[in-house]
């Protein structure tokens, strides 16, 4: 077989990720390790490039890392949010980069904070969602990054979202309805009052969202399954109501789009089926798209534009290397080299990711990727089912360490957009409502059958695998179809459909009439949600499972972990718990990463008969 590639390549710390330039275009920021954990760093722009040299560390994280930030309009701060131990109680932080102060900007208790907008308009301002209040609700704030003052401007009367004009006036608001709509609200100044725009109706949700207003503030700019399957783009004029569409297409919905820095015209709008296409809507930037594909095989996503609009960054999706940067300069139309994300990943042999689809005992086409384990062959394997979570998201073409992890171990990766998913428009979004454990469950023992079938996985060696939804998945295959797999490993899933349901952050409540349409409503499907759950059939159980469970999980608590494991444990069923005390929904510090993984290499080993780094 080819070489090993060690879990701290696949699983530890980037080398460097996220780059943002400023937006004046002469510093660029990223995140990358600093004494082990992640950190924001900044380096200037000059004429030849980067200066790497000079690249210093402006956040002083010492434990989970830093992972999610930003520039602010004005240049002169960096923003980034935060929690603690992985509780999804994120605050706001910034950094001045002319003083190096550093600011907890909204120093609140046990809240969730959020950035509902900043704008090149007013750039030393910031529009942040606080639920400080009621957490069920957030309020919209106006913070003041030159005096750090925090003042509420509008009072949550049960909306699910905002949105601001560019000039950050509040003038769009998402109104849950009880039976899982939104209707879209908006005004036409602040203060001014409310008028319903649209409803966007239940089975719409999950294919539509609303993008951005206009430059001008007379239109919103929507993806919209309106009169369609799928989400398409549209433009809605707010005085009349009346949607122009922009792009679509008949089998996916529309992923996002590359907007005008001032006009927020659309320019490339970007669909994403087996991998990325997309659709150029603004002539001016149809050759920059085409010098920009041809820097790199793989698909393109812009991570940002600096001001003037002359300076492009850009990723690259790679199924087979690390994830390279490139900065794009509008005027020559040539890019520069960045860095790759994990550039020691170069050193070893990686396996493409195949795009395939089947149909499911229904007729219902179902598509996924399948990733073969380098110089074993085609026949035989066995075979890891990874199933992702969501459900309501889905598996993309691209570098997944957890699909090249087991294919380097000697296993068959199959990946599995199952119905439910999202992408494929609004109806195959619903053939999943109601079916957690039920037909969304056939999709994933029809792709281990037609792997089976066409002679690619040894049927007598296929393991279950998956976080959050899959982590639910990997039990309930485990409970009621254990004669698929030979074992399973569940991470953050939920074993009683119930009690999780009962127990979502306060922040859900808002949405939580969508979750009852898809899953189950804890108070009138009482029987239904049992049936449902895995913890109902733990004594059906006859596979090992590993188990692995953050303590600050906000979305799938500790108990949905203890309560299958107090089963199991009455039973006398095979199985490993790993309880991480300081991690969430998810393991973001490498250390927990590396034990986890470590753990789950030797348990697949020992039923799959694959290769294991000692």
């Amino acid at each position: 077989m080819v070489e090993l590639i060690p879990r701290s390549v696949l699983f530890g710390n980037p080398e460097r990720i996220s780059p943002r330039i400023s937006p004046d275009g002469t510093r660029l920021a990223w995140i990358a390790p600093r004494d082990g954990v992640l950190n924001v760093w900044v380096a200037p722009i000059g004429a030849d490039g980067v200066d790497w040299a000079a690249a210093q560390a402006v956040t002083e994280d010492t434990d989970r890392g830093v992972r999610v930030f930003g520039w602010a309009r004005d240049g002169r701060h960096v923003l980034y949010l935060q929690d603690v131990g992985g509780d999804e109680n994120w605050r706001l932080y910034d950094v001045d980069l002319v003083s190096m102060a550093r600011r907890d900007l909204t120093p609140f208790e046990g809240i969730h904070a959020n950035i509902i907008a900043t704008s090149k308009r007013r750039p030393t301002e910031v529009l942040v969602g606080i639920n400080a209040d009621n957490p069920q609700l957030h309020d919209v704030y106006r913070l003041d990054l030159a005096t750090g003052d925090l003042v509420k401007e509008i009072a949550n009367p049960g909306y699910a979202a905002w949105v601001a004009d560019e000039d950050l006036v509040v003038r769009c608001a998402l109104e849950p309805l009880p039976d899982g709509a939104f209707d879209v609200l908006v005004r036409d100044a602040d203060p001014g009052d409310w008028r319903k725009l649209l409803t966007i109706p239940a089975e719409d949700a999950t294919s539509s969202d609303v993008v951005s207003f206009s430059g001008d503030g007379r239109s919103l700019l929507m993806i919209s399954a309106a009169g369609s399957n799928t989400g398409r783009l549209t433009r809605v004029d707010l005085s009349t109501g009346d949607a122009e569409v922009l792009a679509e297409d008949p089998s996916a919905d529309v992923a996002g789009a590359l907007l005008h820095p001032d006009t927020r015209d659309p320019q490339i709008v970007a669909i994403l089926k087996d991998r990325m296409t997309y659709v150029v809507l603004d002539p001016s930037v149809q050759d920059d798209l085409k010098a920009i594909q041809a820097l790199h095989p793989g698909d393109p996503v812009f991570a940002g534009r600096d001001d003037s609009d002359g300076t492009w960054l850009v990723g690259f999706t790679n199924d087979t290397g690390p994830v390279p940067y490139f900065m794009y300069d509008r005027a020559s139309r040539t890019g520069r080299f960045l860095f790759e994300h994990q550039p020691a990943l170069s050193g070893y042999e990686l396996a493409p990711m195949e795009p395939f689809s089947y149909q499911a005992r229904d007729g219902l086409e179902i598509h996924g990727y399948v990733t073969f384990p380098p110089g074993l062959g085609r026949t035989g394997l066995p075979a890891v089912l990874n199933v992702h979570g969501g459900p309501q998201a889905r598996d993309t073409w691209g570098y997944d360490p957890e699909a090249q992890w087991l294919a380097n171990r000697g296993y068959l990766c199959i990946q599995v957009n199952y119905r439910g998913s999202t992408g494929y428009g609004k109806a195959f979004v619903t053939a999943g409502d109601r079916e957690w454990g039920g037909k969304m469950h056939d999709d994933l023992v029809d792709a281990v059958g037609y792997a089976v079938e066409r002679g690619w996985a040894d049927p007598s060696r296929v393991a279950i695998y998956g976080g959050s939804y899959g982590g639910y998945a990997a039990l309930v295959g485990a409970a009621f179809t254990p004669g698929v797999f030979c074992c399973a490993v569940d991470i953050v899933g939920p074993s009683n459909l119930k009690t999780l349901l009962e127990t979502v952050p306060p922040y859900w409540v808002p949405v939580i009439a969508q979750l009852y349409r898809r899953v189950g409503n804890p108070e009138t499907d009482v029987d239904f949600l049992w049936s449902r759950s895995p913890l109902s059939r733990a004594r059906d159980i006859r596979i090992p499972l590993l188990i692995a469970q953050g303590a600050n999980d906000p979305r799938v608590k500790q108990a949905e972990s203890e309560q299958i494991v107090a089963a199991l444990q009455e039973a006398g069923i095979e199985y490993e718990y790993m309880l991480f005390p300081d991690e969430g929904h998810g393991f973001a510090k490498p250390e927990n990463r590396i034990k986890f993984y470590t753990a789950a290499e030797r348990f697949l080993a020992r039923y799959l008969g694959g290769r294991y780094e000692e």
